[in-house]
């Protein structure tokens, strides 16, 4: 583990060179949820209302899974200059072997998104009730199986393709996809009135399960909370975590 333990360390010294503009990224992320989210609770119909409760509530957990994974995501953006620049020839270098180096990545972009997204879980705690102890490891084992695997998708979208521009088109085509067939920022009864298909890949999509397990946690009266979410979470962190390893070690024997 002493390279991987390395490998973690590197990147959390490169995490931490953009320190202001992660505090400034994080207080965005906090007024979305103190202006946006309040603005919007205004102007539910009293049906939605009733079904989820105060929409406050209900953003502030998907705003930390969302928290999660833009910073899990991240790593990928670095990765992807390293093989433009080809610095990945100089992790060949180091007292390491190419499997260390590979889960370290992987780890530490897990790692990263789980440290961006405290304060923000945090906030949905204070605002919307504190879980027991075993609930609280209970939403950190899976938040964490979830942001491993998102960084493994950031990976391996950052090692096969070949620019910047690329990197940052599929980034975007991930993040639509993702993001707004999720159940992060709307319920999935307002996602099953825009078609089957739509309400399909809200149910199986994993920030849709981590969202909605803190809900069930947090607001029981509310939200339930089905295991296919913890199967999704497991299975979709599990394929691109051996996906990344796989494709990270590829790279380094170019």
């Amino acid at each position: 583990m002493k390279g991987v333990i390395r490998m973690v360390e590197h990147d959390f010294r490169n995490f931490f060179r953009y320190k202001w503009w992660l505090v400034g990224l994080i207080s965005m992320n906090l007024a979305d949820l103190f202006v946006s989210a309040l603005v919007y609770n205004t102007i539910l119909k009293p049906s939605v209302s009733s079904a989820i409760g105060s929409y406050f509530n209900f953003f502030a957990p998907g705003l930390a899974v969302t928290g999660l994974f833009a910073s899990a995501f991240m790593i990928g953006r670095e990765i992807n200059m390293e093989r433009r620049r080809e610095v990945h020839h100089y992790m060949l270098s180091l007292p390491m072997t190419r499997l260390e180096l590979a889960i370290g990545r992987v780890l530490s972009g897990g790692l990263r998104g789980m440290m961006y997204m405290s304060p923000l879980l945090l906030t949905c705690f204070i605002f919307v009730g504190f879980p027991t102890i075993w609930q609280l490891l209970l939403i950190l084992a899976v938040l964490f199986l979830l942001a491993v695997g998102i960084s493994g998708l950031s990976i391996s979208i950052a090692v096969s393709t070949s620019s910047l521009e690329k990197f940052i088109t599929a980034r975007g085509a991930v993040y639509y996809v993702l993001f707004f067939c999720s159940t992060v920022f709307y319920p999935l009864t307002v996602i099953q009135s825009a078609g089957a298909v739509l309400a399909t890949l809200a149910e199986i999509n994993p920030l849709s399960g981590a969202s909605d397990m803190i809900r069930s946690i947090l607001q029981p009266r509310f939200f339930s909370f089905s295991y296919l979410s913890i199967f999704c979470i497991t299975a979709f962190s599990a394929i691109f975590t051996f996906t990344a390893v796989f494709a990270y070690m590829k790279l380094l024997e170019r």
